[in-house]
Protein backbone atom coordinates (compact mmCIF):
# COMPACT_ATOMS: atom_id res chain seq x y z
CA UNK A 1 0.00 0.00 0.00
CA UNK A 2 1.37 3.52 -1.05
CA UNK A 3 2.13 5.26 1.65
CA UNK A 4 -0.12 9.01 1.83
CA UNK A 5 1.85 12.34 1.27
CA UNK A 6 1.76 15.12 3.47
CA UNK A 7 1.01 18.52 1.71
CA UNK A 8 1.16 22.43 3.68
CA UNK A 9 0.55 25.39 1.50
CA UNK A 10 1.66 28.51 2.88
CA UNK A 11 2.15 32.19 2.32
CA UNK A 12 4.63 32.70 -0.35
CA UNK A 13 3.93 33.24 -4.32
CA UNK A 14 3.60 30.32 -6.48
CA UNK A 15 0.03 28.74 -5.21
CA UNK A 16 -0.12 27.38 -8.88
CA UNK A 17 2.37 24.77 -8.24
CA UNK A 18 0.65 23.40 -5.02
CA UNK A 19 -2.26 22.77 -6.69
CA UNK A 20 -1.15 20.92 -9.59
CA UNK A 21 0.97 18.92 -7.06
CA UNK A 22 -2.04 18.01 -5.20
CA UNK A 23 -3.56 16.93 -8.54
CA UNK A 24 -0.96 14.96 -9.95
CA UNK A 25 -0.29 13.14 -6.60
CA UNK A 26 -3.82 12.08 -6.32
CA UNK A 27 -4.00 10.97 -9.71
CA UNK A 28 -0.99 8.88 -8.77
CA UNK A 29 -3.08 7.04 -6.44
CA UNK A 30 -1.56 8.89 -3.33
CA UNK A 31 -4.04 10.13 -0.40
CA UNK A 32 -2.88 13.81 0.56
CA UNK A 33 -3.19 15.27 3.82
CA UNK A 34 -3.26 18.84 3.09
CA UNK A 35 -3.05 21.82 5.62
CA UNK A 36 -3.57 25.98 4.67
CA UNK A 37 -2.24 28.64 6.29
CA UNK A 38 -4.13 31.64 6.80
CA UNK A 39 -1.49 33.73 4.28
CA UNK A 40 -1.80 30.74 1.81
CA UNK A 41 -5.17 31.18 1.54
CA UNK A 42 -4.87 34.64 0.80
CA UNK A 43 -1.85 33.96 -2.24
CA UNK A 44 -4.36 31.28 -3.43
CA UNK A 45 -7.17 33.84 -4.20
CA UNK A 46 -5.05 36.38 -5.01
CA UNK A 47 -3.17 34.32 -7.62
CA UNK A 48 -5.56 31.51 -8.23
CA UNK A 49 -8.90 33.60 -8.00
CA UNK A 50 -10.11 30.61 -5.85
CA UNK A 51 -11.60 31.37 -2.37
CA UNK A 52 -10.99 28.37 0.13
CA UNK A 53 -13.03 28.25 3.46
CA UNK A 54 -10.08 26.97 6.25
CA UNK A 55 -12.90 26.37 8.60
CA UNK A 56 -15.47 24.96 5.58
CA UNK A 57 -12.67 23.04 3.72
CA UNK A 58 -14.16 21.78 -0.10
CA UNK A 59 -11.58 19.90 -2.79
CA UNK A 60 -14.09 21.65 -5.20
CA UNK A 61 -12.36 24.90 -4.14
CA UNK A 62 -9.17 24.30 -5.01
CA UNK A 63 -10.85 22.88 -8.29
CA UNK A 64 -9.71 19.34 -7.82
CA UNK A 65 -13.06 18.21 -8.11
CA UNK A 66 -15.93 19.91 -10.60
CA UNK A 67 -15.53 23.32 -9.17
CA UNK A 68 -14.98 26.46 -10.69
CA UNK A 69 -14.10 29.74 -9.45
CA UNK A 70 -15.95 32.57 -9.45
CA UNK A 71 -14.58 33.67 -12.13
CA UNK A 72 -15.48 30.58 -14.31
CA UNK A 73 -12.14 29.41 -14.13
CA UNK A 74 -11.38 25.77 -14.04
CA UNK A 75 -7.74 23.68 -13.20
CA UNK A 76 -7.31 23.46 -16.51
CA UNK A 77 -7.66 27.17 -16.69
CA UNK A 78 -4.99 27.46 -14.50
CA UNK A 79 -2.57 24.54 -15.16
CA UNK A 80 -3.08 24.36 -18.83
CA UNK A 81 -3.73 20.27 -17.73
CA UNK A 82 -6.80 18.73 -17.16
CA UNK A 83 -6.92 15.47 -14.11
CA UNK A 84 -7.18 13.25 -16.97
CA UNK A 85 -4.20 13.72 -18.82
CA UNK A 86 -2.55 10.81 -19.78
CA UNK A 87 1.10 12.24 -19.42
CA UNK A 88 1.05 12.57 -15.93
CA UNK A 89 2.19 8.45 -14.65
CA UNK A 90 3.80 8.55 -17.88
CA UNK A 91 1.90 5.07 -18.57
CA UNK A 92 -1.36 6.55 -19.56
CA UNK A 93 -2.98 5.12 -16.64
CA UNK A 94 -4.99 7.16 -13.69
CA UNK A 95 -5.50 6.08 -10.43
CA UNK A 96 -7.21 8.36 -8.04
CA UNK A 97 -6.20 8.89 -4.26
CA UNK A 98 -8.32 10.17 -1.53
CA UNK A 99 -7.47 13.91 -0.19
CA UNK A 100 -8.29 14.71 3.62
CA UNK A 101 -7.51 18.48 4.60
CA UNK A 102 -6.86 19.33 8.36
CA UNK A 103 -7.50 23.21 9.69
CA UNK A 104 -3.18 25.04 10.68
CA UNK A 105 -4.67 24.51 14.10
CA UNK A 106 -5.18 21.43 14.26
CA UNK A 107 -2.45 19.64 16.42
CA UNK A 108 -5.10 16.53 17.00
CA UNK A 109 -4.49 15.52 12.76
CA UNK A 110 -2.68 12.53 11.91
CA UNK A 111 0.00 13.93 10.38
CA UNK A 112 1.08 15.98 13.95
CA UNK A 113 2.21 12.58 15.23
CA UNK A 114 5.28 10.73 14.11
CA UNK A 115 3.31 7.49 14.58
CA UNK A 116 1.71 8.30 11.08
CA UNK A 117 3.75 6.81 8.64
CA UNK A 118 3.92 8.78 5.60
CA UNK A 119 5.56 9.08 2.36
CA UNK A 120 6.99 12.22 3.05
CA UNK A 121 5.86 15.96 2.94
CA UNK A 122 5.80 18.67 0.85
CA UNK A 123 5.95 22.74 1.65
CA UNK A 124 4.80 24.44 -1.49
CA UNK A 125 4.77 27.04 -1.75
CA UNK A 126 7.30 27.69 1.33
CA UNK A 127 6.77 30.98 2.60
CA UNK A 128 10.25 32.91 4.93
CA UNK A 129 8.31 32.60 8.13
CA UNK A 130 7.60 28.84 7.62
CA UNK A 131 11.27 28.49 6.53
CA UNK A 132 12.22 30.16 9.94
CA UNK A 133 10.27 28.37 12.19
CA UNK A 134 11.04 25.27 10.40
CA UNK A 135 14.97 26.06 10.60
CA UNK A 136 14.36 26.38 14.60
CA UNK A 137 12.30 23.83 15.01
CA UNK A 138 9.64 26.27 16.44
CA UNK A 139 6.21 25.12 15.42
CA UNK A 140 3.24 27.49 15.81
CA UNK A 141 0.69 25.45 13.87
CA UNK A 142 0.01 22.17 12.69
CA UNK A 143 2.31 22.69 8.96
CA UNK A 144 5.26 23.75 10.69
CA UNK A 145 4.27 20.65 13.36
CA UNK A 146 4.30 18.49 10.80
CA UNK A 147 7.76 19.59 9.29
CA UNK A 148 9.26 19.00 12.66
CA UNK A 149 7.64 15.58 12.32
CA UNK A 150 9.07 14.57 9.21
CA UNK A 151 12.36 16.23 10.45
CA UNK A 152 12.62 14.11 13.86
CA UNK A 153 11.39 10.58 12.51
CA UNK A 154 14.04 11.38 9.34
CA UNK A 155 11.31 11.27 6.83
CA UNK A 156 11.69 13.01 3.28
CA UNK A 157 10.87 17.00 3.66
CA UNK A 158 10.41 18.88 0.78
CA UNK A 159 10.77 22.51 1.30
CA UNK A 160 9.72 24.60 -2.36
CA UNK A 161 10.82 28.44 -1.45
CA UNK A 162 10.17 31.31 -4.19
CA UNK A 163 11.79 34.12 -2.24
CA UNK A 164 13.86 36.33 -4.55
CA UNK A 165 16.42 37.67 -3.96
CA UNK A 166 17.23 35.96 -1.16
CA UNK A 167 18.63 37.85 2.20
CA UNK A 168 21.20 36.46 4.42
CA UNK A 169 18.93 35.06 6.99
CA UNK A 170 17.03 33.40 4.64
CA UNK A 171 19.79 31.51 3.09
CA UNK A 172 21.01 30.50 6.95
CA UNK A 173 17.38 28.99 7.25
CA UNK A 174 18.04 27.09 4.57
CA UNK A 175 21.36 25.74 5.05
CA UNK A 176 19.95 24.94 8.99
CA UNK A 177 16.81 23.36 7.21
CA UNK A 178 18.83 21.27 5.06
CA UNK A 179 21.38 19.95 7.92
CA UNK A 180 18.54 18.96 9.84
CA UNK A 181 17.23 16.71 7.19
CA UNK A 182 15.12 18.49 4.42
CA UNK A 183 15.41 19.22 1.04
CA UNK A 184 15.03 22.65 0.01
CA UNK A 185 14.13 22.82 -3.55
CA UNK A 186 13.09 26.45 -4.75
CA UNK A 187 10.41 27.19 -7.62
CA UNK A 188 12.94 28.07 -10.08
CA UNK A 189 12.06 25.84 -13.69
CA UNK A 190 14.22 24.90 -16.16
CA UNK A 191 14.15 26.32 -19.93
CA UNK A 192 15.36 23.06 -21.24
CA UNK A 193 12.63 20.88 -22.07
CA UNK A 194 10.51 22.67 -24.35
CA UNK A 195 8.69 25.77 -22.13
CA UNK A 196 5.74 26.82 -24.90
CA UNK A 197 2.99 27.68 -22.01
CA UNK A 198 3.21 28.29 -18.47
CA UNK A 199 2.05 24.62 -17.77
CA UNK A 200 5.73 23.90 -18.69
CA UNK A 201 7.29 25.96 -16.21
CA UNK A 202 4.78 24.36 -13.38
CA UNK A 203 5.43 21.36 -14.35
CA UNK A 204 8.68 21.19 -14.44
CA UNK A 205 8.99 22.19 -10.41
CA UNK A 206 6.33 19.33 -9.64
CA UNK A 207 8.08 17.12 -11.27
CA UNK A 208 11.60 17.89 -9.16
CA UNK A 209 9.24 17.19 -6.36
CA UNK A 210 7.98 14.06 -7.52
CA UNK A 211 11.69 12.65 -8.36
CA UNK A 212 12.07 13.68 -4.49
CA UNK A 213 9.42 11.82 -3.12
CA UNK A 214 10.38 8.88 -5.32
CA UNK A 215 7.08 8.96 -7.33
CA UNK A 216 7.24 8.02 -11.11
CA UNK A 217 5.65 10.92 -13.63
CA UNK A 218 6.28 11.94 -17.04
CA UNK A 219 5.59 15.41 -16.90
CA UNK A 220 8.81 16.64 -18.79
CA UNK A 221 11.20 15.02 -20.91
CA UNK A 222 14.38 14.67 -19.11
CA UNK A 223 17.74 15.78 -20.15
CA UNK A 224 19.46 13.69 -22.84
CA UNK A 225 16.44 11.85 -23.64
CA UNK A 226 13.99 12.37 -26.77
Amino acid sequence: MKKPVVVGITGASGAAYAVRLIEVLLIAGRDVYLSISPSGREVIRQELDLHVDLDDFHADSLLLGAGRSSSGKTIADITEVSTGDSNVLGSGMVRKGKLHYFGYRDFMSPMASGSFLTGGMVVCPCSGTTLSAIAAGSASNLIQRAAEVHLKERRKLVLVPRETPLSLPAIDNMRRATEAGAVVLPASPGWYHGVESVKDLIDFVVARILDQLEIENGLIDRWGTE
